[in-house]
C-alpha cells in the first residue's frame, strides 16, 4: 500500500537514501552541476532547495541564527567544505531568488539500462543559458495582442507579393 508515501525513497534504505542525497547534494555545490537519473534529480532538487534557502538568510538574520543554519546544514550535508562553499559563493549568486535554485534538463537514456538521465544543475552559475536572456524582469502579456500583430503583417506581405508578380 501507498498510504503515506510523500517522496519518492529510490529503492534504498533510509540511511543509504540520506547518504546518498547528501553526497549528491555537496557534489551539486561543488562542481554546480551533475548528471544522474531523473528520479534521483527530483528527490536531490527537494532535498538542495531548503538548504539553499537557509545559506541565503544568514545576511539577513543575526549571528545566532545564522550559526543555527550553518549546523542545521552541516547536518544534512555532512561535509564542511560543501556548507562552506554554500555559504559564501552559492548564497552570494542567489541572493535575490524568491526560489527555484536548481533545473533539471532531461539527457535522454543510458545505454546500459536505458535509464532516464538528466542533468540537474544550480540555475545561476550556467553563464552560457543566461547570457541571451535580459537583466530585467518582464511582466506576462496576453497572447491576443500577438495574434492581432500576425493578422495585420499578412496582408502587408501578400500585397508585396502581387507588385512582384506584376513586374
Amino acid at each position: 500500500m501507498r498510504h503515506g508515501k510523500k517522496f519518492n525513497h529510490l529503492g534504498r534504505t533510509a540511511a543509504h537514501r540520506k547518504a546518498m542525497l547528501a553526497n549528491m547534494a555537496c557534489s551539486l555545490i561543488e562542481h554546480k552541476r551533475i548528471n544522474t537519473t531523473v528520479a534521483k534529480a527530483k528527490a536531490l532538487k527537494q532535498f538542495v532547495e531548503p538548504l539553499i534557502t537557509k545559506s541565503k538568510t544568514e545576511n539577513n538574520q543575526t549571528t545566532e541564527k545564522s550559526t543555527h543554519n550553518r549546523r542545521v546544514v552541516f547536518s544534512n550535508l555532512r561535509n564542511k567544505y560543501a556548507v562552506a562553499e554554500l555559504f559564501s559563493s552559492v548564497a552570494e549568486k542567489v541572493g535575490d531568488r524568491p526560489g527555484g535554485y536548481t533545473r533539471i534538463i532531461k539527457l535522454g537514456n543510458r545505454l546500459g539500462d536505458n535509464a532516464d538521465m538528466a542533468m540537474i544543475e544550480l540555475v545561476d552559475f550556467n553563464e552560457l543559458y543566461n547570457a541571451g536572456k535580459p537583466a530585467k524582469k518582464t511582466t506576462r502579456r496576453s497572447r491576443r495582442g500577438k495574434a492581432k500583430n500576425v493578422e495585420a503583417a499578412a496582408p502587408v506581405a501578400e500585397t508585396k507579393a502581387t507588385d512582384d508578380s506584376e513586374e
